[in-house]
Order: structure tokens, then sequence, then C-alpha cells
């Protein structure tokens, strides 16, 4: 955001329903989540109306017809005011003056205190205060968290035909005829023979066992012996911190991490609320799990060391370990946010003080990203002697609650930040990596912060799936605002059923053998050790660049307008990542989404297998010359299809985990005899399987050894299975079709809401692609990654199909004239808007010709879109259809226009193009962007009043892109105008000078990444506005 706009934007942030996540909280309460919503909105609005020199600059409207327009807008925040406290109200919301930063308040209070006492005075503390277990919510019910595990059902094992049946049907779209059939006579062979003994014998071994699959998919993880490193670890990139003061990285990471330590409190507690879905509790085993926990690698495969009663964090910073407590033995805080900056701060200071180049000869963290079986080597030569400095500082490292990582560097752009959090940046000065990919531990769950306070999330998710990380991650972020809110009104609510008492007025004995003075790890770095550390970081470099990140933040439309269509909105974004990898290489190919069944005592997931035979009628009709209405009502089919099958996995029904315990047992030669031998403890872990590994490249073999953990560590590994009888293998594991439906090309998650900005992993196969999507009421946000699979183009194909689709959808809904198209279109344009398309236009004998016109050539609100799938030519063709032959007409204008001749804009372009939206993408080079926009309507010119003249029609809709991204999108003539400015522009200027709005009612300006909306009339906001605006001449 531009410098000078800082605070404006964050008045701004709340006033759409685009951003209102980031103001709102995203609480698990309803009745939490708009109070403090309102604190904070109100509080910003109030700040900003209050202070002038905050008050938008002026901007000028660029020169047309050759000369420079006099008149100069103001925008005043003062102007504003109404409407702003007309959207607060309607929140119910309080006013409050803008306090002091944090930081001043806190540094007061504390001299305040120390003033109230005498330096000579011994200090007092009262009974409570002298009671570690204090609370401030007495009446506190404990025990829920995991209250309903005893109710859960087990999951349940699938009828094996059923299960065959849903195997073959997933592979037939994915198979050519005769391989098909090929693999229907090895499913009933696999039905006569080895299958129903397979099944009788994973029954058997499901007695007794807390989940039939747990141990088997827990195993597939754990043996997997390729870097965990955009291999297995997902991330999730918050939101920034919605008060822009707190956004620089000490200041968010102390805010973090205590909220961070109040989840692990409520956790240890059995405080914290139980998930559920739809009123049904689902299982909450996993959050046992989240903290204090490290994947320990041994020559046999790894194991899961856990410290249950864990009290200090780690953190790294440029490659180098330091260690405090946070947690006394009740697991209340020992230190308050502010001591935690002071820490924090002071670990950075220190960091620094370590050239760069010299920490990253010893950043043993890049060791955690090699092969696993080479990383077991070398954790034995650093606990070779027990009791060792190394040994101690690795004990340390495994035990510690979690990770937090501070990196020096700063990305901006959302693919470099989601590149950072999944697998850091890779940079090379002098021959020396000092890129951020060496301030890691991939073996435990870290919280990251960039120089600029941009914060994600990275885990080992052997134990824990999405949907528990996305609760952590959900709860933390929600109480980094509550608890901000509590700082302006201290009745603001809280998130947690009881509070850690303030560790300021709590009696230091109470806390116990507690140090909270930060500690730097010193790691003896042997001959042996410094060239293991120098082949890792060669080997992380290499993977990171053979991997490429993308992003999509897709502002058209989301959720809301999918619902509104009558779609299931999972079911329409999977249906996009279908035909935009369709239209890009003519097949379809088998593609992977992991369903939650957590309604289940241990529950994981279970696979989705979006390509249908209903899908590939989709995608195949999409790219087809068939009528719009055809290719929705296809897209209809094949989205309820997805639905259906989406239902059926969250009852555990699917295929893929039956399937898939059958092969287990029969790889490890199970019998009655066996299976207890075979299993672990009910301590054990299954995973995510949106990014496993392939069960059948990973060992199913895994054995036990020794922890290496201190003595406070409890480890949970799987023994050694009996070997698997030399037999042949089934036929349905022998079948191609086994290996092309355990090999994803299109590897998707729905993992998000509004606490996260993207969320993603890399990808699952050398030739395929790991997309992470969040769905959001207005918007789609996608992260995409491959190696170096065209990343770009396909993100750049999607975004071109769902700009499409919603093109197809209106032109059929307004034919049609169905409830939901027209709530659709409502929702989108407003009802003045709406108004004016009612009724039966009156046309003149030589406009009925273009009247007759079919109305889904075009869209007169394609605000997205670009050079691609849907060019010039198609725009060509739809003049064809509208106008006879104009083919020649059309291509002189062209011609005309493309030499880029500065002509006089003719006003006539109001009413050049009605039903055709002409769509460009601009590439901005050097100069100004207000140069190069106005270059780019002067160029138009002549084409425009050259097509308006021989349609005759009445109205434009414009687009313009700019390095992927709107920049601006015109409606002229009776529309809405928006205009819009990439994310690193804090002034508003426009093109309002050719821009005669007869009846507005809405206009958008983006600030930065804020958005204000004045849904009214612009005369009564902006009285100055209309006379400002040219007249266009009469017709």
């Amino acid at each position: 955001m531009a410098v000078g706009c800082t605070k404006i934007g964050a008045a701004f942030l709340a006033l759409t329903d685009e951003t209102a996540g980031r103001a709102a909280v995203i609480g698990r309460g309803g009745n939490a989540s708009q109070p403090a919503s309102g604190y904070l909105v109100s509080q910003l609005v109030e700040e900003a109306c209050a202070t002038p020199e905050y008050q938008i600059r002026p901007f000028q409207v660029p020169p047309i017809h050759g000369h420079q327009p006099t008149h100069r807008f103001r925008l005043r925040i003062s102007q504003l005011l109404p409407p702003l406290r007309r959207w607060c109200d309607q929140l119910g919301v309080r006013h409050f003056a803008m306090p002091k930063p944090l930081n001043e308040r806190l540094a007061e209070g504390q001299a305040a205190a120390n003033a109230a006492v005498k330096p000579d005075a011994p200090k007092q503390y009262t009974e409570e205060q002298r009671k570690p277990l204090a609370s401030h919510g007495p009446d506190i019910e404990q025990g829920i968290t995991f209250a309903a595990q005893d109710s859960l059902p087990k999951l349940p094992i699938p009828d094996l035909e059923n299960s065959i049946a849903k195997y073959l049907k997933a592979l037939k779209p994915l198979q050519p005829p005769r391989e098909h059939a090929e693999t229907q006579q090895a499913a009933e062979e696999f039905l006569k023979g080895d299958g129903p003994e397979l099944n009788e014998k994973l029954k058997k071994y499901a007695n007794g066992k807390t989940s039939y699959i747990e141990q088997f998919w827990y195993d597939s993880y754990l043996n997997y012996d390729n870097p965990v490193v955009l291999n297995l670890n997902p991330f999730f990139l918050l939101e920034d911190d919605p008060t822009p003061a707190r956004n620089n990285q000490v200041t968010r990471a102390a805010s973090l991490v205590v909220s961070a330590l109040s989840f692990v409190r409520a956790v240890r507690r059995e405080e914290l609320p139980p998930d559920t879905f739809k009123g049904q509790p689902l299982c909450m085993y996993q959050y046992s799990r989240l903290f204090g926990t490290a994947r320990i690698p041994t020559e046999n495969g790894c194991h899961i060391g856990q410290d249950p009663d864990s009290q200090h964090i780690v953190v790294l910073c440029h490659g180098q370990f330091y260690w405090f407590d946070v947690l006394d033995e009740n697991s209340d805080h020992v230190m308050s946010e502010k001591d935690l900056a002071i820490n924090l701060q002071t670990i950075v200071d220190d960091a620094q003080q370590t050239p760069i180049q010299e920490a990253a000869k010893s950043a043993i963290g890049v060791l955690s990203t090699e092969n696993r079986k080479v990383w077991a080597g070398l954790r034995e030569v650093l606990t070779r002697d027990e009791g060792s400095n190394n040994a101690d500082c690795l004990g340390i490292v495994d035990s510690a609650l979690f990770v937090v990582c501070l990196d020096y560097a700063a990305p901006t752009n959302a693919p470099d930040l989601c590149g950072n959090m999944l697998c850091g940046t890779s940079k090379i000065e002098k021959g020396i990596q000092i890129g951020t990919c060496t301030n890691r531990w991939y073996d435990k769950l870290q919280i990251i912060v960039c120089a600029n306070g941009s914060a994600g999330i990275n885990f080992e998710h052997t134990g824990v799936d999405g949907h528990t990380v996305l609760r952590f991650a959900s709860d933390v972020y929600t109480d980094t605002i509550l608890r901000f809110a509590r700082t302006i009104n201290g009745q603001a609510p809280s998130l947690w059923a009881s509070t850690s008492p303030d560790p300021s007025k709590r009696d230091p004995k109470s806390f116990g053998p507690v140090s909270t003075t930060p500690r730097k790890l010193e790691w003896v770095m042997t001959s042996e050790l410094s060239v293991a550390v120098r082949f890792a970081e060669t080997r992380l470099a290499d993977l990171i660049q053979q991997n490429e990140f993308q992003t999509l933040d897709f502002a058209a439309y989301g959720k809301n307008f999918m619902t509104a269509m009558g779609f299931s909105p999972d079911a329409f974004v999977q249906m996009a990542f279908q035909a935009a990898y369709y239209g890009l290489y003519g097949r379809s190919e088998c593609t992977y989404e992991p369903a939650m069944t957590k309604v289940y005592l241990h529950g994981r997931t279970e696979a989705i297998r979006s390509v249908t035979p209903e899908s590939l009628a989709f995608v195949q009709e999409f790219w087809s010359e068939l009528e719009p209405a055809r290719k929705v009502e296809t897209l209809r089919r094949a989205c309820q299809a997805h639905t259906a099958q989406t239902r059926e996995c969250a009852k555990a029904q699917g295929c893929d985990r039956h399937l898939y315990a059958l092969f287990s047992v029969w790889q490890r030669g199970l019998d009655e005899d066996g299976a207890e031998a075979a299993s672990s403890n009910g301590d054990t872990y299954s995973s995510q399987g949106a990014s496993s590994p392939d069960p059948l490249s990973s060992p199913a073999l895994s054995a036990q050894s020794d922890d290496g953990f201190p003595q406070r560590i409890r480890s949970s590994s799987s023994p050694s299975p009996s070997p698997a009888r030399l037999q042949a293998l089934p036929s349905l594991f022998a079948d191609h079709g086994w290996d092309r439906l355990n090999s994803t090309i299109l590897s998707t998650s729905n993992c998000g809401n509004p606490s996260l900005r993207h969320f993603g992993f890399g990808p699952t196969s050398g030739d395929g692609f790991g997309i992470g999507y969040i769905i959001k009421d207005e918007g789609i946000s996608i992260c995409a990654s491959s190696k170096h699979r065209q990343t770009k183009r396909f993100v750049d194909a999607l975004e071109s199909y769902l700009v499409e689709i919603r093109r197809m959808l209106r032109a059929v809904g307004e034919r049609d004239g169905s409830p939901a198209s027209n709530r659709a279109r409502e929702r989108d344009r407003g009802v003045g808007e709406g108004k004016m398309k009612r009724g039966r236009p009156i046309r003149s004998e030589g406009a009925a010709k273009a009247a007759s016109v079919d109305s889904r050539v075009g869209s007169d609100d394609d605000d997205l879109g670009g050079y691609g799938f849907f060019d010039a030519g198609m725009l060509l063709q739809a003049l064809q259809a509208r106008t006879g032959s104009l083919e020649n007409t059309v291509l002189a204008a062209v011609d005309k226009a493309m030499p880029r001749r500065r002509e006089p804009l003719n006003y006539e372009i109001h009413y050049a193009i009605s039903s055709i939206a002409i769509t460009m993408r601009l590439q901005h080079t050097e100069g100004t962007m207000r140069s190069d926009i106005t270059e780019l309507f002067i160029a138009l010119g002549p084409l425009i009043n050259e097509i308006g003249t021989i349609a005759g029609v009445s109205g434009l809709s414009f687009g313009v892109s700019y390095e992927g991204e709107t920049i601006h999108h015109l409606n002229y003539g009776y529309k809405d105008v928006e205009k819009q400015q990439p994310a690193d522009s804090g002034i508003v200027y426009g093109i309002v000078s050719i821009i005669k709005c007869f009846t507005a009612t809405a206009v958008s300006y983006v600030i930065g990444e804020s958005k204000l909306e004045i849904n009214t009339s612009i005369k009564d906001i902006l009285p100055d506005f209309e006379a400002a605006i040219p007249q266009p001449p009469s017709r």
C-alpha cells in the first residue's frame, strides 16, 4: 500500500464483502464475531475521519482531446462519514476514539506501575496472584474438548462390491476402452479370488482397533523417504493484521505467539469447543498431537515423538536457533505480549551480529530438508554421544511446542509469499546460500513471520489434517484481533473459555522452574556436519528451482454467485479445474480432492475422484460448438454428480481408503496370528490425502527404533511387520488401472476461511499440479504449483474459463428467466440497474436487425478475461454474427487503430457496442499508467466509432488488464463505473472526463488492497462529481 494511504486503507478495510473478512472476527461463535468487527472498523473510521492529514490526495484527470482538463477532484474522508456511519450502524457497533499504539500503551502502563511502587519496597502479592491456576473465568466447563470422543462411531468398512463398482466408475473416464475392459476383467477376478479373503482379514484386523485404515495410512507417510519440503508439508498464508501499526515482524510474531499459546492452553485444559458439522461433533483427537511433536527419521522409516508437557518454543532467525520457556507447568503464560516482543527483538538483534554468510554455514535446519534416510544418518551423528551439546540442542528443538521462524526477507507479491511459506527463498551471495530456505525446521509445526509482518504456517501433517491446522490458524488470527479490541474496550469478547492470569501480576515463584531469558543453541559443527549442511543446501536449492508457484485472486464473483445460480461452490470450482486443463491439453487426468471423515473416531479423509463420466462430458461439450444452454445443463449434471460423490465420501463410502487397506493387508501378509504384531498402540496417526505420497511408491514397512528424544519425549512408531507372503500380486493391484488412479495429476484441496489469504502445497507428481483454493463469498483464491509445467498459463486459462462460464450462465438465464439467474444478476448489478433491464425495448426499424441477434454472443459486464481462449477472433466472429458481412470493414478499422494515432476521442464511444464485451490486455512497460491508458483509449477511438456507426448499438463494456490483474473495467452508457488500480498504487486517478453516467448506482475505488464502495447516487455524496463530467453529444 502506498505511503500516506495506510490509515485510509485501514479505515476502508471492512467496507466490502471481499475484504470484510480481514477485519471481521473469524471466531466460531456468531455472537463474538460481529462486535469485534464493529469495534475495529468503527475505531479506524473515527481515526481516519478526524485526521485531516490523511485525507485522500487530489487526483488529476488525464488529458483528453489533446489538452489537460482544469478541474481537479478532492475526495475527502469527511464527505464519506455519513455513509460510513450508516454502514457501521447496521452492524450495531459502538464508536471509540483511536487509542495510542500498543507498544506505547504497554510502556506507559509499565512506567506507571513502576512509579507506583517504591524501588526499595518488597513487592506484595495477593493470594490469587500466588495461585498459578487463577482464572478470569471461574465458572468454566472443563473437559468439553474430548467429551464426544467415546460416542463417535468407528470408521465403517465399505462393502467390497460397492468399492469395486466405484473404483471402476472412477477409472472409466481416465482409460481408453480397451484398457478399461482389462481393468473390469481384473476387478471381476479380484472379486472371485483374493478380494473376499483380504476383506475378511481386514475385518478381523479392525476388531479392537480405533480405525481400520489409520495405521496403514500412517505408515505410508512415515515411510516416505523423499524430502518432506515441497512434497508433504502444506502451508497457510494468513491475512495481514487489520491494524497496520501491528504489521511489523516483531509485533506480529509476538501477537501470534501469545494467541497460539492460548490455543495450547485451551487444548490442554480441554476447554476448546469441539468442532462440529451441522451440529454433529467431530473427532478432536488430532488436536492432542498438534504441539510438542516432531517427525523423527530412522534407518527404517520415521516415527512421531511428542513431549506432552512441553513449555518452550524455538525461534529461528538467520538460520540460528534460540529458545525460551513460555508456559508454566499448568500451561499458563509466563510472559506478557510485551515481554515476548522484547525477547524476539533481542533475538533479531543478536542474530544480526553474525554475518549472514557465516550463519548460513551452520544452518542446521537445512538438514531437515534432506532425504529421510540421509537425515536419519545425520541425526545419528548429532546424537552419537549421549549428553553431548548437539544431542541436547536437538532434544530442545524436537520437544518444543512449535518453531517460530523470523525471516529477513519481505516478499510483497502473492506468488513469492506462497513460495516463502512453502519452501523458503533461494538466494546465493558470494557462493553462499542466504535465502530463507535455511531458516526452517520442517519436522515440526512452524509459524513464519516475514520482515514486513506477513505471516504463515507450515506444518508437518503426518498426524494432523489441514482441517485441524485451519482451526488453529483461524482461532489464532481471531484472537489477535479480539485482544487488540480489548485494549480499546475491556468488555470486548474473548475467544477462550478462560484466560491465563496476567503474568505481570503473578508472583514469579508461582511460575516454577522456567527460563524466560532467550538462549542461543550453539551447535558443534564438525567437518562432517559442515559438509552435510553444504550439500543439503545445494540439493534444496535445486528442489526450489524445480518448482514454481502462481496465484489467482479472482474477484469477479464467488460463493454467492455460484449458489445463486444453483451450484455447489466446491463442485463448480472443481469443474473449472478440469475445463481449464482440458482446454490446454485436450484430455482429462486423474484428479484428487480430500473429503473430511472426522465425523468418525480418528477419521481423516476419503478421496473424491473429481473426474467422472459427467465431468468428462461437460469439458468436452464446453470446448465444442454446442449451444450455451446445452453446456450449462451438462455443467449442472457434472456438479450434481460431484456433490453426490462428496456426500458419499464424507460418510466414508468411497473406494480409495478401503482398497488401499486391502493392498496393505496383502503387502503385510496379515493373518489372524500376525494381526496384533502388525499394529501399534492406539496413539497413531494418519495423513491428509491432499498431498500424500503415492501408496505404491512408498514402502509399506516401518520399524521400531530408539526414539532419540530426551527423557520427556514419548515415541509413537510402527513395529516391524511380518514379511509379505511369496504370492502373486492380486489382479486388481497388478492392473494398469491401479497405477493410473494412484498417479495424481491434479491434486486439489479446498481449505480456508477469512483468516487465510492463500493455502497450498507442492505437486504430488512430476507432471502434476498442486492446487490449494479458498472459495470466498465474492471471490476465489487459488495457489497452483508445478514443476515448471506452464503454471501461469494454467492459471490464466482458469481465469478465462471462470469469466466465460459466467457469461454463459447469464446469457442462458436471461433467455429462460430462471429465478436463480435473476437473483444472481440482481445481486451483481443492484436494484437500479436491474430495473433498467425490465420491459421490452422499443427500437426503430433500422435497429431491428441488430435487435434480433442472439444475446449469448456477448455480455455487458465481463470485467475479467483477456488474451487467450476468448480473444479478438471470437469478437470478430460475434460481430459477423450480428451484422452479416462486416469482416472487411472491421479489419480495416482494426488496422486503422493499431498504429495508436493520437486522434481525438469521439464521444460516440458511449454508444458503440452494447452486448459485445471487448477485453484487451495492456502490456505496460515504461511511463505512467495514466499515459498508457490514455493512449489505449485514443487508439481504440476510431475502431469503436466505426463499429458503433455500422452496428447502431448503444453501450460499451471495456476491460483492461495489467500484469494479470484487472485495472480498468468501464461500462459506458446507462451503466455503473468501476475503476481499479494495481495494488502498488495509492493515488486515486481517473478517466472520468470521457464517462457520462446518467443513472450511476455505484462507484468503486481501489486504494492498494483496500476497497471503498458507495452504493448510492454519486450526486448525493460528491456534489462536484457530476459537474466535472463532460456531457456527451446528443445522438
